[in-house]
């Protein structure tokens, strides 16, 4: 999931917001105000819509340090993460590979709901210190803060652990069959499996909650089965798809047959001649027979169509140098992962300083439907 506004860098990790982040905040907002309204109406509406938004920034904050201690437990054990994007349902730390033993899958994974557990007794602890006693109405707008925060925090952690992959405690059970099985694949599609009857079974109690009265918590309850569905599913497809590929190469799937172009061409020229007729999605452009770069519809699109008769493929092209890179003995996976790390659909493949030739999403995809077609 990408940011759509981009706050800055945290131990050198891109953190963001998503723009379902705002709906889930203002919710959170109004619901704080409204159920610290109709516990301490005397507090006066500045003071709670005050304590409500300060609550939310805190929860957030703590839905950072979450992803954060992923990142940073991954980042520990040689796995990169890219970005920690703030979302609707929580935070997601985008993590580049997946761990390549079980110790580290459950480390990664464990970190998480302890983060959460221990931000969630320090925030009781505080309220403790304050004068809040187990079982009481918090009685200032402190304490009612962080006993909040406290009860928050221990029911993520708790949700976290529930053997859904790809929730925390999915990655958990991934990591506990790994280690009884020696098989990574195997324990995936186990986890994958498990977090699709968990999301089903979440989507029956919120239909069955909707229609007993509960409303929009049913409708809420329903949703997240919905998005851990989709999730799991996706998590499933992707282990099927390292599957199928294990052993292919980028020289197995590439297109050689690279159309040249002159970057000198202007743009309008190139697309009524080049990018409408050939069906061709990319494209070498040569100087004085050596390569200088690629151009793709991706290009074009970012240029205003009225500068395209006075605009030349050498200025909106995107340099080589500029570009990552595949050699023919790439695993087609490694070239998949950079392409979606890039957000790119094709990649130039070199040997030395020679272009071999191109290796784009729909040639992968070709491939598949062959193998599929074949019964491979």
């Amino acid at each position: 999931m990408r940011s759509t506004i981009r706050l800055g860098r945290l131990f050198g990790i891109e953190v963001g917001l998503h723009y379902s982040w705002f709906l889930i905040a203002m919710l959170i907002t109004m619901s704080l105000a409204a159920q610290f309204q109709a516990s301490h109406s005397e507090w006066g509406a500045s003071v709670i819509w005050a304590l409500a938004l300060l609550t939310a920034i805190f929860f957030f904050a703590a839905l950072l340090a979450h992803e954060l201690s992923h990142a940073l437990v991954a980042r520990a054990h040689g796995l990169t993460t890219r970005a920690i994007t703030l979302f609707a349902l929580g935070g997601v730390a985008q993590i580049e590979k997946e761990p390549e033993d079980a110790k580290t899958e459950f480390l990664v994974g464990i970190v998480g709901p302890a983060s959460s557990a221990v931000i969630g007794v320090a925030s009781l602890a505080v309220a403790f210190l304050l004068g809040w006693r187990i079982g009481a109405t918090p009685e200032t707008p402190l304490r009612a803060m962080f006993v909040w925060l406290g009860y928050i925090n221990l029911m993520l952690a708790a949700f976290n652990m529930i053997p859904g992959f790809p929730l925390d405690g999915g990655r958990i059970l991934r990591a506990v069959i790994w280690l009884s099985t020696k098989d990574g694949t195997r324990s995936t599609r186990l986890a994958a499996r498990t977090g699709q009857t968990v999301a089903l079974l979440f989507i029956a109690l919120g239909i069955i909650q909707f229609f007993t009265g509960a409303g929009f918590g049913g409708l809420w309850i329903a949703f997240i089965g919905w998005f851990l569905l989709q999730a799991a599913t996706a998590s499933y497809t992707s282990v099927t798809l390292n599957s199928t590929l294990q052993g292919v190469h980028v020289s197995d799937v590439m297109t050689t047959q690279c159309t040249s172009v002159d970057g000198n061409m202007n743009v309008h020229e190139f697309v009524e001649d080049y990018l409408l007729r050939t069906g061709q999605r990319c494209f070498v452009v040569e100087r004085n027979g050596e390569v200088q770069g690629l151009v793709t519809p991706h290009e074009v699109k970012e240029l205003e169509r009225p500068r395209w008769p006075y605009t030349t493929l050498y200025d909106v092209m995107r340099p080589l140098d500029q570009l990552h890179t595949v050699s023919p003995a790439t695993p087609i996976m490694e070239a998949l992962e950079t392409m979606g790390r890039d957000d790119v659909n094709q990649l130039p493949v070199v040997s030395g300083s020679h272009l071999e030739g191109v290796i784009t999403r729909a040639n992968v995809l070709q491939f598949l439907q062959t193998r599929a077609e074949l019964g491979r």
